[in-house]
């Protein structure tokens, strides 16, 4: 058994899915459901006697006490979390609470449950934080990509408070000996995921004939990991992963935002013959302090853990647009009023599908 927090949003629900496909073993998932838990991510899972959803705070200690001495999971997979730039800087106060006070509270009780366990459960348990390379900051044109070593620089609202959260991470290794092992990913893409992030959100105003909203000169670069490389790189730190260390995961392919908006206009082009998408292309107002370039050195995880992504960029595109394609439900499902109403705020009204 383990137990996957925030498992109904973008990477945790995947993580499920393969964790549980592949036979690995039980899964209890606790997620409060926000706006970017679906649980619809997972419906294939209701009448699987493996998977146990349970709808809760990461932050409510009692309730995660009770559900690990009940399941007495063998590790913890921490995904819970205000995860989008954007929304951090309308509202920093929610990334505060989750990916903070609730990253400690959940510490706390991993750690009080930890060390009541025989030595060779306690021996063999880990917790993984699941973070993110915007801890690290921007990187210039040129300048070698983040490794484990580089320095915590946050830039945004939302990087700031995943970097707080690695540190009391790191704190309850050090201090209270808890087995933790943190990743820093880079930005992932893949089936299922909100569409606020850039990938699904110009997929979605594509298909809808909607301007696709490119912030700045769109020359931001980053590194792009398919959700499925993430989750088996995970499955690699669960297996032969140390306590006490960090692993970067990285899709090998640095592309600039306009970059890949062009490949997907390309790749619906060909799904939908008779229209050319990159006329649909918008440069819009930059957003506040945008981070320029992030790149990730995998070379730890690759020497150390044997792990490498498999995915190329040009596959993982076509193959998440025809996962789009092929889901009107439940793209029609998470594009509420409510998500229509913050993509107006956010790029101007034309901008809203």
């Amino acid at each position: 058994m383990i137990l996957v927090t925030g498992g109904c949003g973008f990477i945790g629900s995947a993580f499920i899915l393969d964790w549980l496909g592949l036979g690995l073993g039980p899964v209890v998932n606790l997620d409060l459901l926000t706006y970017a838990g679906h649980p619809g991510n997972l419906r294939s899972l209701e009448s699987n006697p493996h998977y146990v959803f349970v709808r809760g705070d990461i932050g409510d200690g009692a309730l995660v006490a009770g559900l690990l001495r009940t399941h007495r999971p063998r590790a913890i997979v921490h995904f819970a979390a205000e995860s989008h730039v954007d929304r951090s800087i309308a509202g920093p106060q929610a990334f505060i609470q989750t990916n903070v006070v609730g990253t400690t509270r959940l510490l706390e009780a991993a750690h009080e449950y930890w060390r009541q366990l025989p030595p060779g459960e306690a021996a063999a348990f880990r917790f993984v934080n699941v973070s993110t390379d915007e801890v690290f900051g921007s990187l210039a044109p040129g300048e070698p990509a983040f490794t484990e070593q580089h320095q915590y620089q946050p830039n945004s609202p939302y990087s700031a408070s995943k970097a707080a959260a690695d540190h009391f991470a790191r704190a309850w290794h050090h201090t209270f000996k808890l087995p933790v092992i943190t990743t820093n990913c880079s930005n992932n893409y893949g089936p299922r995921q909100f569409p606020e992030k850039l990938i699904p959100l110009m997929i979605h105003n594509a298909r809808a004939g909607k301007p696709l909203p490119v912030y700045g000169d769109g020359q931001q670069v980053r590194d792009w990991l398919h959700v499925s490389d993430h989750c088996s790189a995970l499955r690699a730190v669960l297996d032969r992963g140390q306590p006490g260390e960090t692993y970067n995961i990285g899709g090998r392919s640095e592309k600039a935002n306009l970059e890949v908006v062009h490949t997907l206009c390309r790749v619906l082009d060909e799904a939908q013959p008779g229209t050319r998408h990159a006329d649909l292309i918008q440069h819009v107002k930059d957003r506040p302090g945008h981070d320029r370039r992030y790149a990730i050195d995998d070379t730890k995880i690759a020497t150390q853990l044997g792990w490498k992504p498999a995915m190329g960029f040009e596959q993982g595109m076509r193959e998440t647009v025809q996962w789009y394609l092929a889901n009107d439900e439940w793209v029609e499902s998470v594009t509420s009023g409510a998500y229509r109403h913050w993509v107006a705020q956010q790029y101007g009204t034309a901008h809203a599908a």
